[in-house]
């Protein structure tokens, strides 16, 4: 497609309220944002390689008046839309990489690159963005100081926001609110959710490596056998949260990597378990890693293995602004109707790096419904709804010029 041609919008009546004008221009160019959508897709990118995504973020912008900057951490694409006079800024963000995972969805714009699929609505996030970039052009003259629109790699285990928020990608100016949306199974389509204060978990990884003797299989009366072992730590494991921590806080630890063993026929020499925290409190998650340490080492040594233990904290918890919050919720009541407004009513164990943003300024992260019967997101059978590009486009868009114009 040409970026170039993306869509006219002069047209456009300048005695319309902001509301009627964003979903004017969003009904005009949502067929080619949907088009950019499913060509994402079609090549999603891992985190950190998305060398064709930001190419494509760069060339459409580059038919705007959005200053785009050069990359501050490798595949980025950040750029500034100075409106009428100097003011506040208000900074959107977008996530930009996909999974590891093969597609199983039939669908014309599937996956073309094996072991690689947008399961987690990136592809959408990226083109939501975009519709607001391309909507918000034809505002600059409507509104004082500037927006910010982040194209971010590496949300995915990565956690590259936190990267580029300390390269000083939000300086000059820095914000006065920050916005991001993210795609969400469950919820009826286009709609927006979110609650005020803490709504995600930090989420931690850690690998653990158990080593025994190796053997026949026999013989097991002759080796140390690594997988009795790993199969009691996992099954230990499960009794930190319950033993360890008030039912009161929230924790999770799951195993979701158990690799051992190549043979029906040999007991290998070693077992490798990765998996993941999560929780709320930071107080409770400074903990988790002693007690999974302390764990392991009582197994392995009751049957005589040895382990490897590594823990890191890539995510932190991602905490709402009140204020800001609140902000959110009438402005999207008044562009979608108060039905389309959702308050969570607990906050979620998913990670998110976008809290490195909200550790910094107010900001509020807000979720949008996929339909209620989506595929959940880390799914091969996930694909972002197109139907809720409209919303989020608005919203995103709506969010930015009502912030900057009112007080």
């Amino acid at each position: 497609m040409s970026a170039a041609g993306l869509f006219s919008t002069k047209s456009v009546n300048s005695n319309m309220s902001f509301k009627n004008k964003i979903f004017e221009i969003t009904d005009k160019i949502l067929p080619e944002i949907t088009s950019v959508r499913q060509n994402i897709h079609r090549y999603p990118e891992l985190a950190g390689q998305e060398v064709q995504t930001s190419r494509l973020v760069r060339n459409i912008l580059s038919f705007t008046e959005i200053k785009l900057l050069k990359p501050f951490i490798g595949t980025d694409a950040v750029g500034i839309l100075q409106g009428v006079k100097t003011g506040r800024n208000v900074t959107l963000r977008a996530d930009m990489d996909a999974l590891p995972l093969d597609e199983l969805n039939d669908l014309p714009y599937r996956s073309e690159l094996p072991g690689k699929m947008h399961a987690c609505g990136h592809d959408g996030h990226t083109a939501m963005l975009l519709g607001a970039a391309l909507v918000l052009n034809e505002f600059k003259d409507d509104f004082p100081g500037s927006v910010r629109f982040v194209f971010q790699p590496g949300e995915e285990i990565a956690a590259m926001g936190k990267a580029l928020v300390e390269s000083g990608a939000l300086l000059n100016p820095e914000p006065d609110a920050i916005f991001a949306l993210h795609g969400a199974a469950g919820l009826p389509v286009g709609m927006i959710a979110s609650r005020p204060g803490t709504m995600m978990a930090a989420a931690g990884f850690f690998k653990i490596v158990i080593t025994g003797r190796g053997g026949h299989g026999s013989r097991p009366e002759l080796t140390v056998d690594p997988i009795i072992t790993a199969c009691k730590v996992v099954d230990a494991l499960q009794t930190i949260c319950s033993r360890n921590i008030p039912p009161q806080d929230a924790a999770v630890i799951s195993v979701c990597r158990f690799d051992g063993g190549k043979n029906a026929n040999v007991i290998p020499e070693s077992v490798i378990l990765e998996g993941t925290t999560r929780f709320l409190e930071p107080e409770i998650g400074a903990q988790l890693p002693d007690l999974i340490e302390r764990t392991v080492k009582g197994v392995c040594e009751a049957l005589g293995a040895s382990y490897e233990f590594e823990y890191t904290l890539p995510y932190i918890p991602t905490v709402n602004n009140v204020k800001i919050y609140e902000f959110a919720k009438k402005m999207s009541q008044e562009y979608f109707g108060r039905s389309n407004w959702f308050e969570l009513p607990r906050s979620s164990m998913g990670g998110e790096d976008f809290s490195y943003y909200l550790e910094r300024y107010p900001g509020v992260f807000c979720n949008i419904g996929m339909g209620e019967k989506s595929p959940g997101i880390h799914n091969m059978n996930f694909n972002f709804n197109d139907a809720a590009l409209r919303n989020g486009i608005a919203f995103m868009a709506g969010a930015a010029i009502e912030f900057l114009s009112k007080d």
